[in-house]
């Protein structure tokens, strides 16, 4: 058959468009508490900013590129800026029907008192409000005019601004001007309100007082009309890796051109004054279809910093601590733990400090040679950072792969790069034309029985913070094999040693999707020969043309595959003779599913794999990328118990219908949500750890002795 008819696929755009619409139904949800509602709802806001900012940017350099090559969906990218344009608009909508009509009414009931617009202040608000204005706001303002001699500023990308059209007090001329003013982002956006008729939290947003007091930044001019806008611009940095002398300066250059890049989308109050939206359009050079008339406060990222008022805890989720790794109590040597056996770990279930604890143990013991790791991501204040610098200076030979390309995480890496430099450590920008996403550290070590490598792979990055927000697994181990192949990604990355061949694992962008091909045709010979054959693959997206093609033969062929993909997914289910054996479902939780877990039943010889890989081209085919097996058979039995608890989800696992759209499927089972029931499981044997911990130490007195 031939599966590269376009019936057969959806957009990746659009299938991203229906991701976010299930985020946003989350903030919809009214069994869940209040202010995670408003999380959802603010994350949904940022979703679509970072989607615009890239993939929107990438259609429109297309299009000016008069590139015209359709997708696998049949469509040009001039068709999807068009189907993209509405359905945004229609999704923009829906955002702010949900804060209006269902998280503006709850924040009242609440008592929380959020004054949408100025002109509502009481007279001892108002008051209040204007001294803030003269004492905190005023003295950062940049008010800037626009005429013959001050040509139209440069506005920040995703800066919040308030636009103004004046006319000259005493002046006979009927002439307009218009002026600006940037809402300052180092000042709080929340100010809250503190007088005696102010009832509960009484709060107004930074661009509501600016707008009340804009006169006092103009004041020769009369302020005839004033309302916030928005821009964003294209952010997606184009670097001519070939060409670039020194990386690391390259990408700071164009970190720099990423604030100035085209307008691609411009957010204004609905009800501007038309003069004003004029002056705007003419001077962004943006269509009208690019402008997003809002009704309500523009960016509900705002959302987010309320998470953090005080005193709502019955309407949050209870605070989770992600608890200890039972193979690796506190105080234990890391490296003798994981010599007895491999050790799984479940973030966020499980605490992101071993992996922290490993990298530490390895700096200080003088039995450690050297130091490997790859960085793609890490946190602000990142303790492996510190750890890899402590190393090098203790005299280990450490060298870290930083990618500078990490999207909008480059300026934190490029600040990494540069400490771990000077503390001496050999630092790797990455590969030409590739992005090293892979999680990998390498420990070796010298011990009586000789050189032992000490290996972490993982399916997340070395973010100590994300790690308490994202659901991935890692693997210690020290497995010669695993050990060996690790020593050949290091040396392919920081040199140009390509291995003969690999003994367990799988790296992109030259392996893995071979490997990953070869095993999808196993299962559909298996099939054909009426063996036992199933494929269960959890992953972030789903958009590999040959992959999926391989899964619509696999299904085809009579393999039953189940496939819960977070994201992007453009496969259809549901179409007669090509995917009917195929069933995709998909998680939104509290935690972000982040963890690519690989399933195929290999006629009952099941194995399964790990990775840091999507089943998307960019990863597959433009990334280093890795690929490990769990092969420990109680680690095993545990990622199949992880994956069949998750498919067995009733509350927060959708399904893919065949008309696209994503459903909820109640069952009349009792409800089971995944994500909920993890942090039980984990939380009962941290319990029961304790327990056995506290019989050890229970001194036994027999009961003759005490009668005695």
């Amino acid at each position: 058959m031939d599966y590269t008819n376009k019936e057969y696929y959806t957009n990746r755009e659009l299938s991203w468009l229906k991701f976010n619409e299930r985020v946003l139904s989350e903030a919809r949800d009214a069994a869940l508490p209040f202010f995670e509602r408003m999380k959802f709802l603010s994350i949904s806001s940022s979703n679509l900013d970072e989607f615009f900012m890239v993939r929107v940017a990438s259609l429109k350099d297309m299009v000016n590129a008069k590139y015209t090559k359709p997708d696998l969906a049949g469509m040009t990218p001039e068709e999807q800026l068009k189907a993209l344009s509405e359905a945004i608009h229609e999704f923009v909508k829906l955002q702010y029907a949900t804060y209006q009509k269902m998280i503006q009414q709850q924040m009242k009931e609440l008592g929380i008192h959020l004054i949408e617009h100025h002109e509502e202040l009481s007279k001892s608000q108002g008051e209040y409000v204007d001294r803030y204005f003269e004492n905190q706001v005023y003295p950062v303002l940049t008010p800037m005019a626009v005429d013959s001699s001050r040509p139209f500023p440069l506005i920040k990308n995703k800066s919040l601004n308030i636009c103004a059209l004046l006319d000259k007090k005493d002046s006979k001329k009927e002439e307009t001007e218009f002026a600006m003013v940037q809402v300052p982002s180092v000042l709080d956006r929340m100010v809250r309100i503190e007088t005696k008729d102010s009832e509960g939290i009484t709060l107004i947003r930074l661009e509501e007082v600016i707008e009340r007091n804009i006169s006092k930044l103009f004041l020769n001019y009369n302020v005839l009309g004033a309302s916030p806008f928005r821009i964003m611009r294209n952010a997606d940095l184009t670097i001519e890796e070939e060409e670039a002398e020194d990386l690391l300066k390259e990408i700071e250059k164009q970190i720099k051109k990423r604030q100035w890049g085209e307008v691609i989308r411009l957010e204004v109050e609905e009800g501007i004054d038309k003069r004003l939206l004029k002056i705007l359009k003419k001077d962004l050079h943006i269509a009208t279809e690019d402008i997003y008339q809002i009704g309500g406060p523009l960016d509900l990222t705002f959302l987010m910093k309320m998470y953090s008022l005080e005193g709502f805890d019955e309407h949050k989720e209870k605070t989770f601590t992600p608890q200890p790794v039972p193979e690796l109590p506190e105080g234990c040597s890391i490296f003798e733990e994981v010599k007895k056996q491999d050790i799984l770990l479940h973030h966020p279930y499980q605490t992101f400090t071993p992996v922290v604890r490993f990298i530490e143990q390895a700096a200080t013991d003088p039995d450690v040679l050297a130091i490997k790791q790859t960085l793609y991501r890490v946190s602000g204040n990142s303790p492996i950072v510190r750890a890899l610098a402590q190393a090098a200076e203790n005299g280990k030979q450490v060298s870290v792969l930083v990618e500078l390309k990490a999207r909008f995480d480059e300026e934190n890496n490029i600040v990494w790069a540069k400490m771990l430099e000077k503390a001496g450590c050999h630092v790797i920008y990455g590969l030409v034309g590739l992005k090293t996403h892979s999680k990998i550290t390498l420990v070796v070590r010298r011990e009586e029985e000789g050189i032992r490598r000490y290996v972490h792979l993982g399916t997340g990055n070395y973010n100590d913070a994300t790690a308490k927000l994202y659901t991935d697994l890692g693997l210690l181990t020290c497995s010669e094999a695993i050990g060996e192949d690790a020593t050949a990604v290091f040396n392919m990355l920081s040199g140009y040693s390509e291995p003969l061949g690999w003994n367990k694992l799988s790296v992109a962008p030259l392996w893995l999707k071979k490997r990953l091909l070869s095993l999808i045709k196993r299962e559909t010979e298996h099939a054909r020969n009426k063996r036992v054959a199933r494929i269960v693959a959890k992953m972030n997206s789903l958009c590999d043309p040959d992959v999926m093609a391989a899964l619509y033969e696999a299904s085809s062929a009579g393999v039953e595959v189940y496939l819960l993909v977070r994201g992007i997914c453009c496969l259809r289910t549901g179409i007669k003779n090509v995917s009917e054996n195929i069933h995709v479902y998909s998680i939104v939780g509290d935690y972000l599913e982040h963890s690519r877990i690989f399933y195929f039943e290999n006629d009952l010889q099941p194995e399964i794999y790990l990775s840091s890989a999507d089943w998307m081209p960019r990863n597959l085919e433009r990334r280093v990328e890795i690929m490990f097996p769990i092969e420990a058979p109680q680690l095993k039995e545990r990622v199949m118990q992880i994956l069949d608890l998750q498919f067995r989800d009733n509350v927060k696992k959708r399904t893919l219908l065949p008309d696209g759209n994503y459903k909820i499927i109640k069952d009349e089972d009792a409800p089971i949500n995944c994500q909920e029931i993890f942090r039980k499981e984990v939380i009962q044997k941290t319990k029961q750890l304790k327990r056995d911990a506290a019989k050890k130490q229970r001194v036994f007195i027999p009961k003759t002795h005490m009668e005695t």
